[in-house]
């Protein structure tokens, strides 16, 4: 009987690193909701004290502040800043206190919007994503540079070069002259 349990608990540990994973990509993706989605189902899965269960927990509280959620954020930072993991409570403390730090207000001169792509379906966003690819390739394109008629260039400017030289030539056979 203890075997059975011992392979239960190996599988739903395979299952939630699984989701922790896949919460993490969908996070790095800008997709929160889905994100939220995975990483509690994954935390459900782990017991809240393990280091992992901490480190699913951590990404938890950013994937809730960047989904809007900064309430539910803050609550489970003051849960993990008791964590017996030492690396999980720090951080815990350092994204408590981020989170609790008096927003400024910023022109609005200073944001740069970024469109919400959840909305497109995954084909609009495709189509989109290869127009503006292949745009951008076609600017890119540069028509070769007009070539110059070197009889039309002005080399009477070029008189301090020579002098130049010349101070450099003289220059290099005074130390050789001196280190005989």
């Amino acid at each position: 009987m203890l075997i059975c349990v011992q392979n239960v608990s190996s599988e739903s540990l395979e299952i939630a690193k699984a989701r922790y994973q896949a919460g993490k990509v969908a996070f790095e993706s800008g997709l929160y909701k889905e994100a939220i989605t995975q990483l509690e189902k994954a935390s459900a899965l782990l017991s809240g004290n393990s280091r992992l269960g901490g480190e699913v927990q951590i990404w938890l509280v950013t994937a809730y502040e960047a989904s809007g959620r900064t309430e539910d954020a803050i609550a489970l930072c003051e849960q993990l800043k008791r964590h017996p993991h030492l690396e999980t409570s720090k951080e815990a403390r350092r994204l408590h206190y981020i989170l609790k730090a008096p927003r400024l207000q910023r022109p609005k001169e200073w944001m740069t919007e970024i469109p919400n792509l959840a909305a497109l379906s995954e084909n609009e966003a495709k189509v989109r994503f290869s127009a503006n690819s292949t745009k951008s390739s076609r600017q890119q394109v540069q028509e070769p540079p007009e070539l110059v008629d070197l009889s039309q260039v002005n080399t009477r400017d070029n008189r301090f070069i020579w002098v130049a030289l010349i101070v450099i030539a003289l220059t290099v056979a005074s130390l050789v002259w001196y280190s005989f």
